[in-house]
């Protein structure tokens, strides 16, 4: 605080100073008008004697003002208006009705003129920083009129700068880095401080640097304000950070200038200069025996000093692991070293293993280049474990015939307990995988036995899981896998492929071909199979067979005296058998039938009979009762359906009724093809020019109730379904004259005149019903 208040001091004396010389330097121009800080003015020159007339007069016209820049110092406050300058005219002869007139920026508050002298005075303290220069406008008016003498003229009043503002650093404070033994002169930062001084006028915004705290780790260039290194060696992992305080001071430096200062946070980054090192140089972990394959065993670390990227670090074995067990990967959290299990370990065969374990830089060496590491030893020493029996194979094949007798040994499984106690083992079948316990195993010596009997033609494999578990811990259980096959033995006979019915024609040709026959077997023989035909009666009168050398016969026709009328139908035994040890046998039947047909009446049969099963499929119905309880398609939706406009040339033709001649003609159903011709009753005639409607209908309708190819081919029953569980009746209900409904339907009469008719018809129905 007292070096700041003796630098106020100083800088006081120094303005007081500079106040004092403009002073001098004023009062010493004052009496000549003509310079600086005057503008003088000069009436025109015009000749004194009169010209004659008709002379021309010639003169010029002189500019009354002089021009020229006045100069204020800022911040002056003394006891009275400063006086800046003084105006002039040469009109100005003394008298006394001269008047001057300023005007502009400032004018009459800031700055103030004697309207009988033109002195100019400031009335204020100024400040350049604010405001550097005022434009200001000058006229010379007469006192009585308040009309202008002269024209008006501009001129400028500066304010001239003093030392009153101080350098100040508008971004600081500051942080810059480099990296750590960096050489000396390495660039740090840049740091720059403004003065609000005039930069043009002395040398009052002339700023020099220097460091005030951060020696001997920094310098700075007093000019450019550049922070460089000046100690070689700064290590991050001694000092990481410094605070260096920097000065920007005006008047180039000098005393009485003004300073101001700002602080520099210098981090040193890291460069990795620094191995990783092991904690210690030994490591011994214990693991034990049924360790899984991928699981941790321990953990090592190789601490660096350096950070971030510099500090990590790869591991690896490079010695003690020649059976490739052992595997060691890099925690990305914690920069560990995990010892993982490669390969299952095995307590009997090697108990412990010593590792020799590298951890290395990832980056390099940023001093030399080359790499850093450091090693340490691991010894691992292996804990035995009660492991589960070990079965002498993973899978065993085993093979039995499927006429092997009950308690039939099939085959035997072994299990040890590799453990140094070496305990017994108990065999056991999983039940979940013999269902139907056909297999049994002697829990002593593994020995697999049949427990039911067998079938190959039912189930050829046999698929079951066996379990070891040692006697002293159960929960130690291994399993295997065992299949069983079952081998075929004859003891099926073929039969034929299929039923099969044969054609024969009356007037058949003798040896003509009736059928051919093929048999199978269930039975599955290496060799393949091998079928014997015969038939039953040796000497049959009628049929012979033909072995076709493919396990196929042709049945033959002896003679061509078939008639339908002696015998229709033939039933023929025919004895398959097959090769098997020992053959077996079975006799099958051939029925053939014989038909009144030509040469090709068999073919055409046939055809005749595709041809109408096709038929029959494509006039197939629909059932009249939609069965999906969800389907509504034929509710209440087609209501409005009754038929296909003018264009349904199948509806029913209203011209019969202005044709009553009509009835007598039969008109056959076009929308089905009927099973049984109807031939029409005779209708009665009505007169030739009369229309019977009411006749006509009830013949026709009496024709409706008898035709077997009537309704429920009608297509009323599409939309007189209205689905299950409706509460409204089916459009069924509008039932015939024939039937035996006791529906009224008196109601119909009051629906209006278009139901009353048909009201009418069906009271008539019911009427002949009662009658």
């Amino acid at each position: 605080m007292l070096k700041r208040g003796e630098e106020m001091q100083r800088d006081l004396w120094t303005s007081l100073l500079l106040v004092w010389i403009t002073c001098v330097q004023y009062s010493s121009m004052a009496p000549l008008n003509n310079q600086s800080q005057s503008l003088q003015t000069a009436s025109a020159m015009i000749p004194r004697n009169r010209p004659s007339e008709g002379q021309r007069i010639l003169s010029r016209a002189k500019r009354g003002w002089v021009w020229n820049q006045m100069f204020v110092l800022e911040e002056f406050s003394g006891p009275d208006p400063i006086l800046v300058g003084r105006l002039h005219t040469d009109l100005d002869m003394g008298n006394k009705n001269i008047k001057y007139v300023l005007a502009g920026e400032g004018a009459g508050t800031i700055f103030a003129i004697n309207e009988r002298t033109g002195d100019i005075h400031a009335m204020k303290r100024l400040d350049r920083e604010e405001k550097a220069e005022y434009t200001l406008t000058a006229q010379v008016i007469d006192r009585d009129t308040d009309k202008p003498l002269e024209p008006p003229s501009e001129f400028i009043i500066k304010v001239q700068d003093i030392n009153d503002n101080p350098p100040q650093f508008i971004e600081g404070p500051y942080k810059g880095s480099v990296p750590e033994m960096s050489q000396v002169g390495t660039s740090v930062t840049r740091v720059t401080a403004t003065d609000a001084d005039d930069p043009v006028y002395g040398n009052s915004a002339r700023l020099v640097y220097s460091i005030l705290e951060g020696q001997p780790y920094f310098s700075i260039d007093q000019t450019t304000a550049i922070i460089r290194v000046a100690l070689a060696g700064m290590d991050r992992e001694m000092r990481e950070e410094y605070l260096v305080v920097i000065q920007a001071k005006d008047m180039g430096g000098h005393m009485g200038g003004l300073s101001g200062t700002t602080t520099v946070t210098v981090t040193l980054t890291d460069i990795n200069d620094n191995p990783p090192k092991f904690s210690k140089g030994s490591y011994e972990f214990t693991i034990p025996e049924d360790l899984g394959i991928g699981k941790p065993g321990g953990r090592v670390k190789a601490n660096d000093r350096d950070i971030g990227e510099n500090a990590k670090s790869a591991y690896s074995i490079i010695g003690g692991d020649e059976r490739d067990v052992f595997e060691i990967v890099t925690d990305a959290q914690t920069q560990e070293g995990i010892l993982r299990l490669k390969k299952p370990l095995d307590f009997e065969s090697k108990k412990s293993y010593n590792l020799t374990v590298v951890a290395t830089n990832i980056r390099a060496d940023s001093i030399t280049g080359g790499p850093y590491m450091d090693q340490a030893t691991v010894k691992i020493i292996i804990e035995d474990a009660d492991e589960p029996p070990v079965f002498t194979k993973s899978a065993y094949l085993f093979d039995v015939h499927e006429n092997a007798a009950i308690n039939t040994v099939i085959g035997a499984v072994a299990a040890r307990d590799q453990d140094a106690t070496h305990s017994q083992v108990r065999y056991f079948i999983d039940r979940h995988t013999d269902l139907e316990r056909q297999f049994n195993i002697n829990v002593d010596d593994g020995k697999i036995t049949l427990a039911k009997p067998l079938d190959r033609e039912t189930d050829m494999w046999h698929n079951i899981t066996v379990t070891a578990t040692e006697v002293r811990n159960h929960s130690q259980i291994s399993r295997a896998i065992v299949a069983i096959k079952v081998l075929d033995i004859n003891d099926n006979a073929p039969e034929f492929a299929t039923e099969y019915e044969a054609f024969l024609c009356e007037n058949g040709k003798p040896g003509q071909v009736i059928q051919t026959i093929s048999a199978v077997d269930k039975d599955n023989p290496s060799q393949g199979h091998t079928f014997h035909y015969r038939l039953e009666m040796l000497n049959n009168p009628n049929f012979t067979i033909k072995n076709n050398l493919n396990n196929s016969i042709s049945v033959l026709a002896k003679h061509d005296s078939f008639r339908r009328q002696k015998q229709e139908t033939y039933l023929l035994p025919i004895v398959v058998t097959d090769d098997g040890e020992p053959p077996m046998s079975s006799t099958n039947t051939l029925t053939i039938r014989v038909c009144g047909c030509s040469r090709d009446a068999c073919i055409i049969l046939l055809l005749v009979i595709v041809v109408l099963f096709v038929t029959l499929r494509r006039h197939k119905n629909e059932p009249l009762i939609i069965k999906d309880d969800e389907d509504v398609r034929e509710n209440i939706i087609r209501y409005d359906d009754e038929g296909g406009g003018e264009e349904d040339t199948e509806a029913f033709d209203i011209a019969t009724l202005q044709n009553p001649d009509g009835i007598n003609g039969y008109l056959p159903r076009k929308d089905i093809k009927p099973d049984l011709q109807f031939m029409p009753r005779q209708g009665q005639h009505s007169g030739p020019n009369g229309v019977d409607v009411d006749e006509f209908i009830n013949v026709r309708l009496h024709e409706a109730d008898n035709d077997p190819t009537a309704p429920p081919y009608d297509s009323i029953q599409i939309y007189g379904y209205e689905g299950r569980g409706s509460i409204a009746g089916s459009l069924s209900s509008l039932e015939t004259a024939s039937s035996d409904s006791d529906q009224n339907y008196d109601y119909l009469r009051e629906w209006g005149p278009r139901f009353r008719r048909l009201g009418e018809l069906y009271s008539v129905g019911e009427s002949d019903k009662e009658t």
